[in-house]
This record gives C-alpha cells, structure tokens and sequence, in this order.
C-alpha cells in the first residue's frame, strides 16, 4: 500500500475512534506487532483502539472496502502468534481493551454479560461480590482478555469440573468481515433456531469475525474448598485416584494438576522462596483442588477442622492404604494453598528461565497418558533432552516441554526428531496437537501435516463464506490451500 493511501486509512480511522487511540508511531506500536513469545512480529499501518461495536463494524466495512486485513488483538498473552500481524499484507491492529464494560450481572439467571477486553480477574472480582464464580482460571488472569479467551476457546486449570470457554458462553455479540453485526446476547439455555454461529465464532482465532461481548454462566462461590498436593505412585493410577476422588465428592473435583519432581526442581531451583510441598519428592506429583457450595461440608468441627477438608483426608487415607498414593499435603490455611497455587502457576516462567525450551500443547484420552509420557520421555531423554512437563490431567493436557539436559548443548539437539516422534505418537494415540492455545502462526504446517484434509477443506469452505476477501486475521488457523 501505498503512503497516500495509507495516510488517507489512518485519517479516517482518526475519524472514527479519535486520534487519540489510532497509533502509527513505531514506539507506540512496539508492543503490538510483537507477541508474548517474541518469535512472531509483525508490521501494522496503525493500532486502532475502538470504544464500542458500531466502532468496530466501521472500522472492519473501511477495511473491507480498502482491503486491508484486520488483526484482532487481547492482552497480548497468546502463545502461537496469533494476534500479531504476518509479512506481506497491510494490517490494522484492532485492540479491544478499551472495550472493557461489563454491561449487567444476573446474580438470579447466574449470568454476566462482558465486554471483549475485560480482563479475565475483574470478571473473577465483579461475580465475587455477588457470592457466584466465574471459573475459567489460568495463570495469566490478570493480564489475558475475554475477547481473546473466547477466540482461542482457552481452557486452563478449571476444565474439569466447568469446561473449556466455549461451555461457559451462553451467547455472543460479534462484528463479521463485511462489517455487519451478529447481537445473540440472550443468555438463552435453550435456543435451537439454525446453525450455532456461536459455537463458530468461538475458537476461530478471528478468522471469521470479531467477538465484541459474551453472556457467560456463572456458579455459585464455593463455601468449602481443600487443596492437596499428591505423591501418586504412577501416571496409570493417578488417572484411578481422580475418579476415586470425583466418585465419592460427588464430582467436586476442580483441578488435577499434572508436576512431576524434574518439573517441580526447576522451580523451586528458579525460586528459593518457595517451598517443597512434600518431605520426598514425588515421582508423580498432583496439585488437587475440590470444592463445594453445600451448606454441610463447610461445617467447622469441634477441633476447629473443616469438615469438606476432612472428607478429602478419609478419600486420601483410603488410597495411601490401597497404594495408590504415597504421601499427600493438605493446605490448612489460605496462605498454603496459594503457595500451592503460585508454584503451578511459575512453571512457565521457571522453563523460560531455565534456558531455551521446546513446547507442546497437547491432549490425549486419559487411558493413554501414561503410555506417552512414557514412550516419549524415554526417546527424548535418550536424545538429550530434559522433559518438563506439567499438565491439566483431570481433562487429558499436558503441556509437554523439552530443554536440554545437563551437559547437553540445546543446538546440537535433534529438536525436530523429537518433534516428530511425539507427533506420531499423538496421531496413534489419538490425541491433539493443540489443546488449548490455539493454532496461530506457529503450528500451521503442524496443522496441515495432521488435521484431516476433508476438516480442513470444509473449514476453507466456511472461511470463503464468510470472508471472501479473506481480511480477517489472515495467516492465521488455516494453513493455506495447496
């Protein structure tokens, strides 16, 4: 494009939101065109930061009539490059974090209406001070948006019990490619009126539009909760020990946290603060949270115990005495489960600190965990690799890391043979090859080698349907047709 013809976009996005938020200088726009990794960047004409939808659906009918792409944009904490602007085609960056309302609370329906660039912890405070829960939780709630939670259908700690994104919206609102707007903020439980447009738009990556608002289902806030941490005897019977527990709470499982000890001594390493959460280190360790909003299980005891927490001790008895689990720690206070809490959340950091990494976001039926951790452990470690992994086990994803082992040089590693033998090991195992990041930028030939050819040519299909021009985040999900 052209500068008079970029200079002539710029005014009328100017015209649009206000000068103000149409940034075009290079030290405004920095921080934008890169992603969190820092392996993508990209290059933007402008960042444009509109305050409501009919702002976006201007913006999104100028780009359309220019034909330049638009780059939906969150807070920034993707993984795969997929709010970041690719080589070659001229790009609006379009954040939404000045879209930031939550329009109404039905503390009686249990739903909340938010816009896209709520953050995920204001939503988590403003349900709070109506007794209920928002539970989509992972560690970047502080900084990650709604809008860009719903573009990659995030998941995180909490899937087990709540469900990925995806099953906590009950109705969106949404900007598409031709600039007109979808308004399904119902809140309905039940709608069967045509094709779910919803389910669609939700995990597209903003290939197909732009998500501006979602109704979400709340929960009530628990009154009791425990929180353990586990030396499980192995992979195998760690996956019996979550049905033992799910069985008999009744289902009051929230999370099932995958850290085995190589894990968990790259943390405490990268933090000396932190403490071990056992004497002896565990082979197989597991954060395990319950939690419940029944009346009778937050009953303080005579010994000023807590009976929810007791019943999570009697379950954990059981299993140490039938063997399947070794030792176990309960949080008694606050402070020792958020202690809990932190050390799960510092394992990406602690990876990224501990020197250049390989990264797998992946999932697998639960009976076939044990056989790849196994299988793949064995053949990298064998390579030279250090696997760090940890999981949300309860729901079947690891995030399976590689660095390099002591005394190994990471760049004389076989990165893509060990790529390739984990890859081959999920399609036997019927697994994914992202669980819950999304595709982006990084894993398009990942996408193009294992997605099957019909899915991707119908996901072509609904892509020209809809974004003929294909402006919408282009170089993004679809890898391109052959």
């Amino acid at each position: 494009m052209d500068s008079a013809t970029s200079d002539l976009l710029t005014f009328r996005l100017r015209d649009i939101v206000g000068a103000e938020n149409v940034l075009t200088q290079a030290s405004d726009t920095a921080s934008y065109t890169t992603d969190w990794t820092q392996q993508h960047e990209g290059e933007a004409i402008a960042v444009v930061r509109p305050a409501n939808t009919n702002d976006i659906a201007a913006i999104v009918k100028l780009c359309a009539a220019t034909g330049v792409a638009v780059v939906p944009q969150g807070g920034r904490t993707g993984l795969c490059g997929g709010g970041v602007p690719i080589a070659g085609q001229p790009s609006v960056i379009l954040s939404l974090t000045r879209m930031n309302a939550i329009r109404s609370l039905d503390p009686e329906g249990r739903t909340v209406v938010a816009e896209a660039g709520v953050i995920l912890e204001t939503l988590h405070e403003r349900a709070l001070e109506h007794g209920l829960i928002f539970p989509l939780m992972f560690g970047a709630k502080g900084s990650c948006t709604i809008g860009g939670n719903l573009s990659t259908n995030a998941g995180g700690s909490n899937v087990v019990r709540y469900g990925n994104t995806r099953e906590l919206c009950l109705g969106i609102e949404a900007v598409l490619p031709d600039g007109s707007v979808i308004n399904a903020l119902t809140g309905l439980r039940k709608d069967n009126t045509g094709y779910d447009l919803k389910d669609l738009l939700i995990g597209a990556e903003g290939t197909l539009g732009i998500i501006t608002a979602a109704v979400f289902k709340l929960f009530p806030e628990p009154g009791a909760r425990a929180t353990a941490f586990l030396s499980v005897t192995s992979m195998d019977a760690a996956i019996g020990v979550l049905n033992t527990i799910q069985d008999r709470t009744g289902g009051a499982v929230e999370a099932f946290e995958y850290m085995p000890k190589q894990t968990v001594d790259v943390i405490l390493d990268t933090f000396p603060d932190m403490r071990p959460p056992l004497r002896e280190p565990a082979e197989t360790g597991i954060l395990l949270e319950v939690a419940s909003s029944r009346t009778a299980d937050a009953q303080i005891m005579d010994d000023g115990s807590i009976r929810f927490q007791n019943d999570l001790m009697d379950i954990l008895a059981d299993l140490i005495e039938e063997g399947h689990v070794l030792d176990a720690m309960l949080a008694r206070s606050e402070q020792q489960r958020r202690d809990l809490w932190r050390m799960r959340e510092s394992t990406l950091e602690a990876i990224t600190q501990f020197g250049p990494s390989y990264h797998l976001d992946i999932s697998l039926p639960l009976a076939k965990i044990a056989a790849f951790v196994e299988e793949i452990d064995t053949a990298t470690r064998e390579m030279g690799f250090l696997p760090l992994t940890v999981g949300h086990l309860g729901d079947g994803n690891l995030h399976y890391a590689l660095a390099a082992a002591e005394g190994c040089v990471w760049e004389e590693l076989p990165l893509e043979k060990a790529g390739t033998i984990a890859y081959d090991a999920l399609v036997r195992l019927n697994g994914s090859f992202s669980a819950e990041h999304g595709i982006g930028q990084s894993k398009l030939q990942v996408m193009k080698k294992l997605k099957e050819p019909t899915q991707i040519s119908a996901m072509h299909a609904i892509k020209k349907a809809l974004d003929p021009q294909n402006i919408m985040n282009p170089g993004k999900l679809l890898p391109p047709e052959i």
